[in-house]
């Protein structure tokens, strides 16, 4: 999943939630910034800007697809429709947007039909590994309670990560682990990196940011 880049290997995906933030100015520095640094940088917009963010040309992921099929489904996200729309990925969840394993599973297949990336996000090490046990490309470790925080949990807790690393590598090796939860700096990242992660999932660090160019060129600076 994860592309060699730079220094140290490291993939940033970007989550904008529900952020009153500008996407297309988050997505147009995403893209800047990973053509100017070779680094792997993705956008996670809401699923009515997927369409607009992908014509920035920035790598960009769906909040969430539904473990639903073509019918009677509405308020659905389909999975073929966040592909329509520009999505190369998704999430899946997000401890805001929490599925039964049964969902997750079903959200899986959709994700696999329409050949989408998946990251399926956990609270531990213990769901992590039920998670890389369901096949995703990825796994995120992201403890609720530093969410938002600006505390990365590589300094709050860093035996969460590794212990994460190690769940998900005692399941399937070719699943990555993603460390999420108040990252915000170049050294967050890096630290992550140090711990075994292939790459961080982010959000307040850059769609609340007032610059988020320079947000984001902070991010990756030690990653060239």
């Amino acid at each position: 999943m994860i592309p060699a880049s730079g220094g140290l290997c490291m993939f940033v995906l970007v989550n904008l939630k529900a952020y009153p933030c500008d996407p297309i100015e988050v997505a147009t520095a995403a893209a800047d910034v990973s053509d100017e640094t070779g680094v792997r940088v993705a956008v996670a917009p809401q699923a009515a800007h997927l369409d607009a963010v992908a014509e920035t040309g920035v790598e960009t992921w769906a909040q969430h697809v539904s473990p639903v099929e073509h019918g009677s489904h509405t308020g659905s996200t389909l999975a073929e429709a966040a592909v329509d729309a520009g999505a190369t990925g998704t999430l899946l969840n997000h401890s805001e947007n929490r599925l039964k394993l049964a969902d997750i599973d079903g959200s899986l297949d959709a994700a696999d039909r329409a050949d989408l990336e998946t990251i399926v996000c956990a609270n531990n090490p213990e769901q992590i590994a039920a998670a890389a046990a369901l096949g995703p490309d990825a796994v995120a470790v992201e403890p609720p309670a530093l969410i938002g925080t600006g505390t990365p949990v590589s300094k709050a807790d860093p035996e969460i990560v590794t212990d994460a690393v190690s769940a998900a590598a005692s399941v399937d090796e070719s699943v990555d682990v993603l460390c999420g939860a108040g990252i915000s700096t170049g050294e967050d990242v890096v630290s992550a990196g140090e711990l075994g992660a292939s790459g961080v999932l982010l959000a307040s660090g850059v769609a609340k940011a007032d610059d988020p160019r320079a947000a984001l060129e902070d991010l990756v600076a030690p990653l060239e």
